[in-house]
């Protein structure tokens, strides 16, 4: 019985540093409070989300397999964008997951936002073999990346406050089904300050086919 006894208490002390080891990596992550959330399981096929600000094109939540994204059409050949959460500031990341496909040598651009229309963008365009960070049409850091048509695309920004006066923009993307990078692919120092606005998924339909977009997530960084 003593035995018995011993062998549940060193298992209930496995158990209990288990859960705080998990605490610990959780808490490391930065990740903080769910700020907003979707994945498009609740809404209504044929409309967008009420909750979404449709800034320009026809997007609407859509159902293949089971599973429900919103979808831009690949017509007209122009520019698009929603925005969705509530407006925040800084120490916010937000990701989501996009699918499009390119069409002969025509290809899609797409990204995610945040700090509103003209805030900070992780853009992904496969014409250029780019990914690009932008702070509205400035593009303030590039690298060469390799998009594969018609795979989902991971995407992830992120923007803290580091001291007064003092921002750091991250980034980084990567093909559904491969490991999320550990290291940020693009980074940047700011020392303007952003402005106060809502997250935000854009596109560029220019291979004349339809764009999909699921899993948004936006969190409260420390």
């Amino acid at each position: 019985m003593e035995k018995l006894k011993n062998r549940n208490l060193r298992s209930g002390k496995q158990f209990l540093l288990g859960c705080v080891f998990c605490l610990v990596w959780f808490l490391a992550q930065g990740e903080g409070k769910t700020l907003y959330e979707n994945h498009f399981e609740k809404e209504l096929v044929g409309q967008a989300p009420s909750d979404f600000l449709v800034l320009d094109g026809a997007f609407v939540v859509k159902e293949e397999n089971g599973n429900k994204f919103l979808e831009l059409p690949g017509t007209p050949l122009d520019s698009f964008a929603v925005q969705f959460g509530p407006a925040q500031l800084d120490n916010i990341a937000v990701s989501v997951r996009i699918n499009g496909t390119a069409k002969g040598r025509r290809y899609p651009t797409f990204g995610v936002g945040i700090n509103g229309s003209a805030g900070y963008r992780l853009q992904v365009s496969p014409a250029k073999k780019m990914l690009e960070l932008l702070r509205d049409q400035e593009v303030k850091k590039s690298i060469a990346y390799e998009w594969k048509s018609g795979q989902w695309t991971k995407l992830r920004l992120e923007l803290r406050k580091m001291a007064e006066g003092h921002w750091k923009v991250e980034a980084k993307a990567w093909e559904e089904g491969s490991s999320e990078p550990q290291q940020w692919m693009l980074s940047t120092d700011e020392t303007e300050p952003p402005s106060t606005g809502r997250a935000s998924v854009f596109a560029s339909p220019f291979s004349g086919t339809r764009l999909q977009f699921d899993d948004f997530l936006l969190t409260a960084v420390e």
